[in-house]
């Protein structure tokens, strides 16, 4: 059971809205996409079986309920989405960071490092990374000693969250490129079906404003297998 949101005894309208969340995800779930959902992922957790659209338009909406939400409660508040133990929870909490990740701070940077070792699934990185700690990183520049240390991490979705950060100003035609090329240079060699997959496809996505830069870079460091396949589809 997570504790309470603010340490008070009994439940704070916060904490009921957190329960009133939790039951919503409960009746959109279904038990036979929850069954096929937990086997793709290999997932320990509990699943409902819950779409992730209607994952999202449960948290929107209750995002617009609490627009005046601070970061002291949205950090409550995610503490215990991901402390259930519930994937679609798990879920939740990484929309609502999204949702509202101009609260965070530049020590935020430690919580989202904390959920992404304990994530252990692409369908949770994959927002945490791009959405969540792309934002930050755009906020805060200096949070790249950080990344610099997520690309040489023993944890390989460290290592994935570090590519992915970057990915969405180089989706859009900006971004930093040679931090990009930095870290994908060095984990080239690696075996990781995930690493290698994200590199192509920050590639892939790269190609579509820049695809000059890409091919210069395929050229130079000779990518093979499932990285060239992804950084070379739209070439």
């Amino acid at each position: 059971m997570p504790e309470k949101i603010d340490g008070r005894s009994g439940e704070d309208d916060r904490e009921r809205a957190m329960r009133a969340l939790d039951a919503a995800l409960k009746r959109a779930g279904s038990a036979d996409r929850a069954a096929r959902e937990q086997a793709y992922l290999k997932s320990e957790l509990v699943h409902y079986g819950v779409p992730v659209p209607a994952i999202r338009r449960l948290v929107k909406a209750h995002a617009r309920g609490h627009s005046d939400m601070t970061r002291e409660e949205l950090l409550a508040a995610v503490a215990w989405l991901w402390g259930c133990g519930v994937y679609e929870l798990r879920v939740a909490a990484c929309e609502l960071l999204v949702s509202f990740g101009e609260l965070l701070t530049e020590e935020d940077a430690t919580l989202i490092e904390r959920l992404i070792r304990e994530a252990k699934t692409w369908a949770l990185v994959d927002v945490l990374a791009p959405h969540v700690m792309g934002a930050l990183f755009g906020a805060h520049p200096s949070l790249g000693s950080v990344l610099d240390r997520w690309a040489r991490d023993p944890d390989f979705w460290v290592r994935r969250a570090a590519l992915l950060t970057l990915l969405l100003p180089l989706r859009a035609g900006g971004g930093d490129f040679d931090r990009f090329s930095r870290y994908a240079s060095q984990m080239l060699g690696d075996k990781e079906f995930f690493i290698r997959k994200a590199i192509g496809w920050v590639l892939r996505e790269t190609s579509k404003k820049r695809p000059e830069l890409v091919r210069a870079w395929i050229e130079e460091h000779e990518p093979t297998g499932l990285t060239l396949r992804e950084a070379a589809k739209y070439l």
